[in-house]
């Protein structure tokens, strides 16, 4: 890895990466058809809460960073949404340790986007 970027420290982001590479193993077994569908959207949710944050953090401003961690929240949400669809369509075994980092990351997420917020 490169040098170390102002978000590397965020402990979001750094639980976000592990959300993004744990849901790239939990859909690894999704059936081929889905590749071009549900297991696509869901991976590109997964990434784009990381990608997000690292991109708000890299802006000039607390009111751009704060935009970009809304970002992230929103496509928490998206990710969670087609995570349950997956789960109710019986793609998973075993998925509850995706949706307690969610939960984390949604806290985490809202812990800074106040703070964020009140330096603006």
């Amino acid at each position: 890895m490169q040098g170390k970027r102002k978000h590397h420290e965020l402990l979001v982001w750094q639980e976000s990466m592990t959300l993004a590479r744990d849901v790239y193993s939990a859909t690894a077994d999704f059936p081929g058809h889905e590749i071009y569908g549900l297991t696509s959207q869901i991976r590109r949710a997964a990434v784009s809460i990381p990608s997000n944050i690292a991109e708000g953090a890299g802006r000039t401003g607390p009111r751009e960073f704060y935009k970009f961690l809304s970002i992230a929240r929103g496509s928490l949400c998206e990710l969670e949404t087609q995570l349950i669809l997956a789960n109710d369509l019986g793609y998973f075994t075993e998925c509850s340790s995706l949706f307690d980092r969610i939960e984390r990351i949604f806290g985490l997420l809202g812990g800074l986007m106040k703070s964020v917020a009140a330096s603006k």
